[in-house]
């Protein structure tokens, strides 16, 4: 029986542990430093998800078999070529093919270089030229901190005034730290914002379903951005000509361009787009599960996960391997007051157990600890609230119905997931 270890410590985590635990290969999945969902077959390890060698002597010393990167920033800090080093299996990818997600400048380059349909651009290392060029470009203006800011660092600026305040925030104030030291400054695409997820074996890609999810944090997608407030999948209108477009203009170039670079991408590459009819462009790459989308994603998953990611990190994914539930399936995020600005934390959360003795809804912890009997809020997003039904409707009637079971201090949701237009 083998044994698996999920570095991170979010909802996306919790999904992917949850479903690795029902492998029949798994005896025991291990989640670096995880949350206060863990249970089961599934423990925490406190060790943090960038500490490469610790990460490394745990994996050695207590024979895992497969290691899956959850976290963006543990690939960004070099952890999958710690592992690749030592001999051991690990689904990522390396630091120099993580650049996909984490430098906007290269991804955007890359996109040129291999004619991957996107926004006009430019890049700059200057505040007063990057305030100059987006002043000159219709408005609005997306102006980008180049660096990883946790699915934040994207300002959508309406006006000169917008575009000054968002330069200085990023650039002069360091609001995102250093992946502020360089901007990307790109033309406003219209449509619907869609994620797809590929997984990739550096040559093979298998495209997920779409999703959607809900980035603002107030309902009608008002308010600032947020690392995400729901999700659904599949999207109704998403087409599979959208999809095969997405895997032969977007993804599969962006393996070629990689395998140039010399830096092969192993892993879920996730790629956000803007769908506006027929038309279809890459807004950012992303280099790992979104996060509130592997929650969906995993839900109607059918298949043996641990198997899948073996198959990709050893470079031998089969697409056969991949199958998709029928039906739908639905997120909604507990939040705590105060996000996406600052907020409390250790307040008491009730309702969980009735919650998940509701039919097809399962709860995975985002930002929760453990104290005794009691669990406690331990960040933003505090509780992903999933659940699947045969159309969308009844997977979005059944998340809001174990949603209003559940309660702490200054609890917020948006209530419109899964409600947009059609694209």
């Amino acid at each position: 029986m083998a044994k698996a270890l999920v570095i991170g410590s979010g909802g996306r985590e919790q999904a992917l542990a949850w479903k690795l635990a029902q492998s029949e290969h798994v005896e025991k999945v291990y989640v670096a430093p995880g949350n206060g969902g863990s249970t089961g077959k599934v423990e925490n390890v406190e060790i943090g998800f960038t500490d490469g060698p610790a990460l490394l002597n745990f994996a050695q010393n207590n024979k895992i078999d497969l290691t899956v990167i959850g976290q963006e920033a543990a690939s960004d800090a070099g952890v999958v070529d710690l592992f690749q080093q030592a001999g051991l299996t690990i689904f990522g990818p390396t630091q120099a093919a993580t650049k996909l997600e984490s430098s906007k400048a290269f991804s955007k380059d890359l996109m040129a270089e291999q004619s991957i349909p996107t926004a006009e651009y430019e890049t700059f290392t200057a505040a007063h030229e990057a305030v100059q060029y987006a002043c000159s470009r219709p408005f609005p203006v997306v102006i980008k901190a180049d660096g990883l800011a946790t699915g934040k660092g994207v300002i959508i600026a309406q006006n000169e005034d917008e575009v000054e305040a968002a330069v200085e925030d990023i650039m002069i104030r360091r609001i995102f730290g250093e992946a502020g030291d360089k901007v990307v400054v790109e033309d406003f695409l219209k449509g619907q914002e869609v994620s797809t997820h590929a997984l990739c074996d550096g040559n093979t890609a298998i495209i997920f379903p779409a999703s959607q999810d809900h980035k603002q944090v107030f309902d009608g997608d008002k308010g600032p951005n947020t690392g995400g407030m729901g999700v659904i999948a599949p999207v109704p209108w998403v087409t599979e000509q959208h999809l095969n477009v997405v895997r032969d203009q977007v993804v599969l170039p962006a393996l070629e361009g990689l395998q140039k670079h010399g830096a092969p991408f192993t892993g879920c590459m996730y790629p956000g787009l803007m769908i506006d009819g027929d038309e279809l462009k890459v807004l950012e790459f992303n280099a790992r599960f979104g996060d509130p989308e592997a929650e969906v994603y995993m839900r109607l998953f059918d298949g043996d996960l641990y198997e899948v990611l073996t198959a990709c990190a050893k470079g031998q994914l089969d697409p056969g391997m991949v199958t998709w539930k029928p039906g739908f399936a639905a997120t909604v995020v507990l939040c705590s007051p105060g996000y996406p600005g600052d907020y409390p934390k250790g307040l008491p959360i009730s309702g969980l157990e009735k919650a998940e003795k509701m039919d097809d809804i399962v709860l995975f912890h985002a930002a929760t600890s453990r104290k005794g009997d009691e669990i406690l809020t331990a960040g933003g997003r505090v509780l992903n609230v999933t659940a699947t039904g045969q159309t969308l409707d009844e997977a979005l009637d059944k998340a809001y119905a174990a949603v209003k079971l559940i309660n702490f201090e200054g609890m917020h949701y948006r209530t419109d997931i899964g409600k947009r237009v059609q694209g």
